[in-house]
């Protein structure tokens, strides 16, 4: 499962293009504009950037630009309107990967990011190391820490970990959880959710009964911010 980022400025193509890579089994999130986009892929590295070129605040040939300065490898692959050669050609000479002119077959681009995904495993940059809370995490050596020591973290602890690092800032149901962390298509009690996150924020939170991390919103499902 990989974690894709896209940004991109047309509400319903960015939507869109994000539940596809939902329905192949990654994540996505989606930002609209290219300083937001800048500064997510920062400060937590994707997988994988959608990247547009024409959007507001910063444009996607500046943003992979400056990607690319501070050393961030990681795939891009560029959308452009525009159809014109010297634009793509321009995107690819920022450092883009890839690049497709919209309209495009939504089949296309899943392959696309395959393959880029594939390329890129062996040299991938990803921020493993994480501060949350309390705890001092190292997704590559599965190993956590406190003020106290080592703390243990089951599996699927490790996963809804990782799945709310991707997806932090954004409402996520229960039944989303029970979707992408534990495979349920039909998901069962939804008190397995609850279970677990009462076990994370006592690990996470400094205080669990007034957490700051792992929220809930009553009715909707949980919201996660570092």
């Amino acid at each position: 499962m990989a974690h894709i980022l896209i940004i991109e400025d047309e509400p319903e193509l960015a939507e869109g293009l994000a539940e596809n890579f939902r329905y192949d089994g990654h994540t996505a999130t989606v930002v609209s504009d290219g300083e937001t986009g800048f500064r997510l892929a920062l400060s937590f590295p994707p997988d994988l950037i959608i990247l547009d070129i024409m959007l507001p605040k910063k444009s996607g040939l500046d943003v992979c630009r400056e990607l690319r300065a501070t050393g961030l490898r990681l795939p891009i692959i560029m959308l452009t309107a525009l159809g014109q050669e010297a634009d793509m050609i321009l995107g690819l000479e920022q450092g883009a990967d890839d690049y497709m002119t919209k309209p495009f077959s939504l089949l296309e681009l899943s392959a696309r990011v395959k393959a880029a995904l594939r390329r890129s495993e062996p040299t991938s940059s990803k921020r493993l190391r994480e501060t949350i809370g309390r705890l001092q995490v190292d997704f590559t050596s599965h190993t956590a820490l406190d003020d106290k020591g080592a703390v243990e973290l089951s599996a699927k602890e490790w996963d809804l970990l990782k799945f709310f690092l991707h997806q932090e800032g954004r409402v996520i149901s229960r039944e989303e959880l029970l979707d992408k962390v534990w495979g349920y298509d039909h998901p069962p009690d939804t008190r397995t959710v609850d279970n677990f996150i009462v076990r994370l924020r006592k690990k996470v939170e400094i205080n669990p009964k007034e957490p700051h991390h792992i929220l809930t919103l009553h009715g909707m499902g949980y919201r996660f911010l570092r």
